[in-house]
């Protein structure tokens, strides 16, 4: 016998209710419920679905499960197995939400799951998701991608990549031959043009250096949490989306240390960020609520602030795109800390490029740079919290003044 009850199966609240050796009853808050059989196998963790409860019965799943478990026993492959039975090749929309929950736990967080969702949902779909995927052929990839590849080379370059694993999936699986139409190198970078030559990289809009102290005191007279968090995040030197979901559990006041979790960096890795003394009085004067992990909680209990809320401060002030005073932005203090480290500081560039996270791209110089430079880190974040918590320089108007 199992964990659940054909009573305790129809009532669960909505969640994951585990009945025993990977047979998981899985209750959406709309409350539908449905089977899955979570199994390892040659040390990868895969879920097989079972069927919605309104058709699978607690005694029908326990079977199917069973029935799986003992594939696994040999050696084979449940979801294979199960493919192989029904002998019948996946439509790309099927292929696709099979290579996606086979591979989601390689993935750093969910919001890349829901990229991948989005992008093939949006622009594959329409065109070629009823497909079989062995008939799926280059002209077909073209008309996905073609009327997207100038206006939004940066999305298309993605559904580009994504639609070439999905069908070497296909391929290793026997469901097409080897040969794939959405391969770029040597197939369709023969077709369409270059992204680089169609796409120049936008920059986010930054603030002159010179510029910040002057904002600095102005953003200081708000006493908002927008505020403290623009602050923190311009001290820090850290994306709006890493400072907007910073959890105390992640500061040491004591150490002055924030460290972000490899899942909420860009980089996969984890970050070490040296706090300042300005930077940890913005944290001591932020208060502590209950039930919320956030440091910089929003309006919605629990949750933290949302992605506009920086953008919209900034606009109060007049500043953004066609802002009055300037059309910088949130992200772009990282530039203007970057020009000031390259302008004024006397810091070496790595020093300035593991302050803000950057992957070293030359893979023989990032085998030898093991350290987050960690100290001397520290020392370049104090001079740069220095400048920037500065008074402004005063200018004095000399035309005004009467010669002798």
């Amino acid at each position: 016998m199992g964990n659940l009850s054909a009573r305790t199966a129809a009532t669960a609240k909505p969640g994951r209710h585990s009945d025993g050796e990977g047979l998981i009853l899985a209750v959406s808050k709309t409350g539908s419920r449905s089977w899955y059989l979570r199994y390892q196998l040659n040390g990868k963790r895969r879920d097989m679905a079972l069927g919605n409860m309104a058709d699978v019965s607690l005694a029908a799943a326990r079977e199917k499960a069973a029935a799986a478990r003992a594939l696994v026993r040999a050696g084979i492959d449940p979801l294979d197995h199960l493919m192989m039975e029904e002998k019948t090749v996946p439509t790309f929309t099927s292929a696709a939400a099979q290579y996606i929950r086979s591979h989601r736990h390689g993935w750093k967080n969910r919001k890349h799951q829901r990229q991948w969702c989005a992008t093939m949902k949006t622009y594959a779909r329409p065109i070629i998701g009823s497909k079989p995927v062995d008939s799926i052929g280059t002209e077909d990839i073209l008309a996905v991608l073609s009327p997207i590849w100038t206006r939004k080379t940066e999305t298309a370059k993605r559904v580009q990549g994504r639609m070439e694993n999905i069908l070497d999936w296909c391929a290793a699986r026997k469901y097409r031959d080897a040969s794939n139409p959405a391969r770029w190198r040597g197939h369709l970078d023969h077709l369409l043009p270059k992204p680089t030559k169609v796409s120049k990289v936008q920059h986010h809009p930054a603030m002159p250096w010179p510029a910040l102290p002057s904002f600095m005191m102005e953003l200081s007279s708000n006493p908002s949490i927008s505020s403290s968090a623009l602050r923190f995040a311009i001290l820090t030197a850290c994306r709006t989306g890493e400072v907007l979901g910073a959890q105390w559990s992640e500061v040491d006041i004591e150490s002055a240390v924030w460290t972000v979790p490899a899942d909420r960096m860009k980089a996969g890795r984890e970050h070490r960020v040296p706090l300042t003394e300005a930077a940890l009085d913005i944290l001591r004067a932020l208060p502590r609520i209950e039930g919320n992990p956030y440091i910089f909680p929003g309006a919605r209990a629990g949750r933290p602030l949302s992605n506009m809320a920086l953008l919209q401060i900034m606009r109060g002030m007049g500043h953004g795109v066609g802002g009055a005073k300037s059309a910088a932005v949130p992200h772009g203090f990282r530039s203007s800390f970057r020009d000031w480290c390259g302008e004024v500081s006397s810091y070496p560039r790595e020093v300035a490029e593991a302050a803000l996270a950057h992957v070293n791209g030359d893979k023989t110089e990032a085998a030898y740079a093991r350290g987050d430079l960690f100290t001397k880190r520290r020392k370049l974040m104090t001079d740069w919290s220095s400048f920037c918590t500065r008074p402004p320089a005063t200018v004095i108007d000399l035309s005004s003044r009467q010669t002798g």
